[in-house]
Formats: structure tokens, C-alpha cells, sequence
């Protein structure tokens, strides 16, 4: 049987976990831990007890953004073409990570820390699996395509424009650009002459 955490302790918790939204917010994946603790009214090691790394905290932070996110892949199952559900919910994807600052951060593969089977991440991967098995099958998607890949393009569609004024509309167009290919409309460019 595993037991509760006492009441100060989830109040702790829950506590350094909003000031870490708002400081997430407002600086990005790099908030100060120290800040967070601060403005919780807790010692850092308290930060570190229930948030043992940074990635834990981001993942913490991000975890109903994607929740929401992978509640919307399995609503797309059944819609449309396998590679149009894919596409539309990886572009939700991209807006909310463009717009969520530290959300990126915690679906990144590199760095993860071994054994975190529940992370955004893994998340990500559990929710967008059938929709890339689909597209697949359908032949719209090439079959040697991961959900390591198109994590990857998600993220590298969003850290690319981050900076831009507008890293949203960036990000999107980059990661649109990168699945349509950069070829003609209706054209087949292969990139070899």
C-alpha cells in the first residue's frame, strides 16, 4: 500500500507547482529554481524533494497541456484521412508548445531521464501512435517514419522560431513547410537531379 503524502507536503507541492507555471510563463524552460522556491515560500531542497530535476518540474508544469493535447489525437481517430488527423494534431501540437513556453522542453528526447515512462514525452508518443499507424497503413505516411521523428520535427519547428515575434505563426509555417516538402504545389520534388 503506498502512503499519502501528509497535507503540508501536497500543499507544498501544489504550491511550488503554481508559482513554477507562472515563472515557466514568464522565463521559459530556464525559470530560476531558486526563484520558484522563493516566491512558494520554501527552501529549495523543498523544490528538489517533490521536483527532483528540472525536467521533472517542466514536466509537472506541462503535464495538462498534455493531457489535453493527447485527449485531442484520440478524439481525431476515427476522422478524415490517417495523415490529415496526423497532421492537424501535430500542428496543435507545434501552436500550444510555440505558445507554452517549457512545454518543448519537456517533450525533448535528449536528456530524458531513463525510466520516466510517464513523461510528455512518453505521453506524446502513447497518444500519437495510433494516429501514425493509420496514416501508414493508408500509404500517406512513409513507413519507416517514428513517433521519435516527429517528435523531433515538432521541437525543431519550435526551437527554430522561438525568437521570432510571432514564434506561433513561425513555428507552424516551418513545420508545414517541413511536411508538405518545399516543392511546387501538386508537384513531386525529389531532390536529386
Amino acid at each position: 500500500m503506498t502512503e499519502r503524502p501528509r497535507a503540508d507536503a501536497r500543499r507544498n507541492r501544489a504550491r511550488i507547482l503554481a508559482v513554477a507555471e507562472d515563472e515557466v510563463a514568464a522565463h521559459g524552460p530556464d525559470a530560476s529554481l531558486e526563484q520558484i522556491a522563493r516566491v512558494a515560500g520554501v527552501g529549495s531542497a523543498t523544490v528538489r524533494r517533490h521536483f527532483p530535476t528540472r525536467r521533472a518540474l517542466l514536466e509537472a508544469v506541462s503535464r495538462s497541456q498534455m493531457e489535453a493535447l493527447c485527449g485531442r489525437a484520440r478524439g481525431l481517430g476515427g476522422d478524415g484521412g490517417g495523415r490529415s488527423a496526423l497532421v492537424e494534431w501535430l500542428a496543435d501540437v507545434v501552436a500550444h508548445s510555440a505558445s507554452a513556453r517549457g512545454l518543448v522542453a519537456a517533450l525533448a528526447f535528449e536528456g530524458a531521464e531513463p525510466g520516466q515512462e510517464d513523461g510528455c514525452a512518453a505521453m506524446m508518443e502513447e497518444a500519437v501512435e495510433p494516429l501514425l499507424r493509420r496514416a501508414v497503413r493508408e500509404g500517406a505516411v512513409a513507413a519507416d517514419v517514428t513517433v521519435a521523428d516527429l517528435v523531433t520535427l515538432v521541437v525543431g519547428a519550435v526551437l527554430a522560431t522561438e525568437h521570432h515575434p510571432d514564434p506561433v505563426a513561425a513555428a507552424d509555417r516551418v513545420f508545414r513547410l517541413a511536411v508538405a516538402g518545399i516543392g511546387p504545389p501538386g508537384g513531386r520534388w525529389s531532390g536529386a537531379r
